[in-house]
């Protein structure tokens, strides 16, 4: 329980990045929201062998995050965390898809094994620029974003409690374990039998806890609607951080920039 709240509490820190004051934090939200979308679409529609052809993808969290202030050691800590979670799916490429495709020499790299990094590169990237809309935008900035181009407004609401009361979640969950190892002696009340019990405690104090925060929220005169922290619009800034982005995607997508400057890099030196 103390692992899974630190990464929770680990995960807010990220959110705290939000806070920023750079260009990319004033950024209507939307226009993120929208590039990031198109970001991972254009990822994940690359064939799977085409390796080499997602590598300037890179150029784009390279960018925002040097725009953004971000700590590039803490976003690269949290996306190590899913990468082994990712090589579980393409472990078994290699054995399956055996078709030589590249040779390197004596060296022969079958297509399992493409697939199989593709797999890697496709997940560092599309979590890593999950993880830099978070920071540079706040999770609550998203769902209002969301709200906005049209998604229903029961979900992002649903969406926002969900992250908002993972944190008290947590944190009952935390005091709840801590109790159970105070009372037990040794050994005593620590095997599997005794987490029946402490799921049991644990379901029942979240009900009771969100049953006070709705009371709560409804003596507020919570409604349903967002009430942002920063106030943006779509302007033309917005509009042309999307459509520049879009562009470079696009061409990413159209071009297998990696081969391109090989040959280019190749036939000047011969």
């Amino acid at each position: 329980m103390e692992s899974i709240a630190g990464a929770v509490n680990d995960f807010r820190q990220l959110d705290l990045l939000a806070t920023g004051n750079t260009g990319m934090h004033r950024l209507d939200a939307r226009a993120k929201v929208l590039v990031t979308l198109i970001f991972i679409l254009a990822v994940v529609s690359l064939g799977k062998y085409e390796l080499a052809a997602l590598f300037p993808f890179f150029l784009y969290p390279a960018v925002i995050m040097a725009l953004g202030n971000l700590p590039i050691r803490h976003i690269a800590r949290k996306v190590v965390v899913v990468l082994p979670f990712a090589l579980m799916v393409g472990l078994f490429n290699p054995l399956f898809d055996q078709t030589v495709l590249i040779r390197l020499g004596p060296l022969g790299i079958s297509g399992g094994w493409l697939s199989c990094a593709s797999i890697l590169v496709r997940s560092a990237l599309t979590v890593g620029a999950a993880l830099i809309l978070v920071g540079i935008t706040g999770f609550p900035a998203i769902c209002q974003a969301l709200d906005q181009l049209g998604m229903p407004r029961i979900f992002t609401v649903q969406l926002l409690f969900l992250y908002r009361y993972l944190f008290v979640l947590t944190e009952v969950g935390g005091r709840t374990a801590r109790a159970r190892e105070l009372r037990a002696f040794g050994n005593k009340g620590l095997g599997l039998r005794s987490y029946g019990s402490l799921l049991s405690n644990l379901l029942l104090r979240t009900w009771l806890r969100a049953e006070r925060i709705h009371l709560a929220m409804l003596a507020r005169g919570f409604t349903g609607e967002f009430h942002p922290h920063r106030i943006t619009r779509f302007g033309s800034r917005e509009f042309l951080f999307l459509a520049g982005w879009a562009g470079v995607f696009l061409l990413f997508r159209l071009v297998n920039v990696s081969q391109l400057l090989g040959a280019i890099v190749t036939g000047g030196i011969g």
